[in-house]
């Protein structure tokens, strides 16, 4: 080795030594504490430039909101809403234990803060840069800078303005000012803007008599105006309320704003029911509503509504719309006298109409007056809807090619043991349930079954078909496998969840739709200014194969042709449909479908006196039990026909199977056999059942020769006792009506 290499090597192990080779020589201490300052420096060199640029702004357009309009598919106006419901109040009006639960509620800190919360600014920009969500942290000041100088954006630009209009307005302003802004610019829901207006619209109270209670709950309404309004909140919100309420008062005896005493003893005071607008009486209210709750889940805050500006559509058709008012007028309201039969007053109707092939709400009807009743009868899910739910047992017995418990494939020819209280075999849950009036039938078809809606048969084979399996197909369908009472029990086959005509309408145009997934929508469009909303197309994909909601389809026909819903055959069109009526004849359906039109009509009994508890509908309108074959049917066969005017086309079925293909096949009698489907009988408590297989509930029937065509049905089956029932239970059989007035 050479002397200058020798060199040149020991200087490279002397940088090695001091630590200066590779690439630290490139990030240095010195570098990057110099780097750390350039940065600080051009951070607060920009925050002093925007310190400077941006000046506290005039009130923005929310406080100038503008009006909503609603339209119908045609472009007609329905309503014109959002009239500001806002009074300010001084902050001397504000109870002292009322500005301490907002302060409790929303920003501890605020008398001595700054105004700002730089820690949840900057977690809220990081939130929006990355698209994480909403902003949170937010202090007192800056949510009035944000209610009342800029606006609900979530976007960085509009944060950072926040941050420094925030600064300049707690040097400007004094704490009273701002949080009297505060509250008088706050969103509470029920379209309430300030304290003065949710007071009233809460409580009916002026802002200056709330007690500490009621505004803790208002303080706490803020968080989430429509989730945690008490009236309308589910289970799981009112538990999330409460805990928010709670929340409020623990921080004020905190700070000793209230004694721990007094808190002690202090009751979550329930608001009073919402009280509609007077601009949205009859079924306007309900077409609002329904247009908002639609808007809100395709994200759109309720507070950006009501704030003003959109110009709603409709996918309602004006002329169906009157049919279905029409309809109930004359063949129900027409007919009841609340004031001289109290079970009358009780009798509450929903309706929803869908064109199957576009999947848009064409009609709906919320109840009587929404003044009067604001909860929609078309989208409330808490009555049962009964016997309409067997439809689904058959959609999945097909679309599973499930057996009977001795291995017979089951379709609308198989045959079953209809015998009243005929225990379920095959079931882990002892289950025998009776049939309407007690009436059995001995050896069955399911099409017969389902004609004569026999419970148990429906019993049989939702356990023969698999209880989760037949969930699974309802929920595919479109029910809502979340609502109360839907557990995989054998019960479920009898239609004992909660279920709204909005959602049975939308199971209905499913099957009508061939299978493919029809999901009911309100809106055409809502646009605000260049804003337009994105919102979900209601036909979805194929959810169960299309013979299996064409042979549905074709055994419904039967239920109409010669069966529990005859009443709908004076609309004299092709048509599939269910009854259905709930124990103890709380509540009344008939769901049912044209090649054109699925409608829902469902009936309920609903006692306001006693806090809209479920009631009876037996004896309204002066008759026996209110059956689905009865005034729902009736309703749906007048609006139908109106709506369609007499003409909806005929059903395309890809099927073998059903009343719509071939007449049912009478079961062949064996020596071992009692006769096939003799004639109904009720069955003595001492006596036992009339028929039943021998061995099994199941057996094959005869094979149908290739049917030429629907059957022609010349007169309607019509009830052997020509008075209507009064037997308890539930049931789907035909009643027969008073005359119309």
């Amino acid at each position: 080795m050479g002397r200058a290499e020798a060199r040149r090597a020991q200087s490279r192990g002397s940088r090695r030594a001091n630590g200066k080779s590779g690439i630290r020589r490139f990030f240095t201490w010195k570098k990057l504490l110099g780097s750390f300052l350039a940065v600080c420096t051009l951070g607060i060199g920009t925050f002093v430039a925007l310190y400077l640029l941006i000046d506290i702004p005039d009130a923005n357009a929310q406080a100038k909101l503008q009006s909503n309009t609603y339209k119908y598919s045609d472009g007609s106006l329905i309503a014109r809403t959002g009239d500001l419901n806002r009074e300010s109040v001084p902050l001397s009006k504000v109870p002292k234990d009322v500005q301490h639960a907002f302060v409790a509620a929303e920003n501890k800190s605020f008398y001595t803060d700054q105004g700002v919360d730089l820690k949840g600014t900057a977690r809220g920009l990081l939130n929006t840069v990355t698209g994480q969500g909403k902003q949170g942290g937010s202090t007192i000041t800056q949510q009035f800078v944000k209610n009342y100088f800029l606006g609900q954006e979530q976007t960085v630009t509009r944060k950072a303005k926040e941050l420094i209009i925030s600064l300049k307005v707690d040097q400007t302003m004094t704490k009273p000012n701002i949080l009297a802004g505060y509250m008088n610019t706050s969103y509470y829901g029920r379209g309430a803007y300030g304290i003065q207006a949710a007071a009233r619209a809460y409580y009916n109270v002026d802002a200056e008599d709330l007690t500490p209670q009621q505004g803790a709950y208002l303080a706490a309404l803020l968080q989430a105006p429509s989730q945690y309004d008490w009236s309308a909140a589910s289970e799981t919100s009112r538990k999330l309320v409460l805990q928010r309420w709670n929340y409020v008062l623990n921080n004020m005896v905190e700070m000793k704003w209230l004694d721990s005493g007094e808190r002690s003893g202090m009751k979550f005071p329930k608001p009073i029911a919402p009280r509609p607008a007077p601009n949205q009486k009859g079924q306007t209210g309900y077409l609002v509503k329904a247009a908002n709750q639609e808007l809100m889940k395709a994200g759109v805050s309720e507070q950006r509504i009501a704030a003003g500006g959109w110009n709603i559509t409709l996918g309602i058709d004006k002329g169906k719309q009157k049919a279905l008012e029409k309809a109930v007028q004359r063949k129900l309201t027409s007919r009841l006298d609340p004031k001289g039969r109290k079970v009358d007053s009780h009798v509450q109707a929903g309706a929803v109409s869908v064109n199957p092939k576009t999947g848009m709400v064409a009609a709906l009807y919320g109840g009587k007056d929404y003044a009067k009743h604001e909860t929609s009868n078309a989208t409330r899910a808490d009555y049962q809807p009964a016997s309409t739910f067997k439809p689904l047992i058959l959609a999945s017995a097909l679309e599973n090619d499930s057996t009977t418990q001795d291995s017979v494939p089951i379709n609308a020819d198989t045959v079953y043991d209809g015998t009243t209280k005929r225990p379920v075999k095959g079931s882990d849950v002892a289950f025998a349930p009776p049939n309407e009036d007690d009436e059995s039938y001995g050896p069955v078809t399911v099409q017969r079954a389902m004609n004569k809606s026999v419970n148990s048969v429906f019993a049989q084979m939702a356990v023969d078909v698999g209880l989760d399996d037949v969930k699974k197909t309802a929920v595919d369908l479109g029910m809502d496998g979340e609502a109360g009472g839907f557990d995989t029990k054998p019960a479920m086959s009898l239609g004992v969840m909660g279920a709204s005509p909005m959602n049975m309408a939308g199971v209905y145009a499913t099957l009508d739709n061939h299978g493919k997934k029809v999901t009911p929508r309100v809106v055409k469009s809502a646009e605000r200014g260049e804003e337009k909303v994105e919102l979900p197309d209601p036909i979805g994909e194929q959810v169960v194969e299309r013979t299996t909601a064409d042979t549905v389809t074709s055994v419904l026909t039967g239920v109409v042709d010669d069966g529990t819903g005859f009443a709908v055959r004076s609309a004299g069109l092709d048509v599939a449909g269910k009854t259905g009526t709930s124990d103890d004849n709380k509540s009344a359906w008939f769901s049912g479908y044209t090649p054109k039109l699925a409608t829902s009509i469902g009936l309920f009994g609903e006692d306001n006196e006693n806090g809209g508890k479920q009631v009876t509908l037996k004896g309204a309108a002066g008759g026996g039990r209110v059956n689905g074959g009865g005034f729902p049917a009736e309703i749906w066969a007048a609006y139908t026909q109106d709506a369609l005017n007499g003409s909806s086309g005929e059903f395309d079925l890809e099927t073998d199977q059903g009343a719509a293909v071939a007449p049912t096949p009478v079961p062949t009698p064996t020596t071992s056999s009692p006769d096939p489907e003799p004639t109904p009988s009720k069955t003595k408590k001492s006596e036992s059942p009339s028929a039943s297989p021998s061995e099994s509930e199941s057996t094959p029937a005869p094979s149908p020769s290739k049917p030429s065509g629907r059957p022609t049905v010349s007169t309607p089956p019509q009830p052997d006792d020509p008075r209507p029932s009064t037997e308890p239970g539930g049931g789907d059989e035909p009643q027969l009506l008073p005359p119309e007035n």
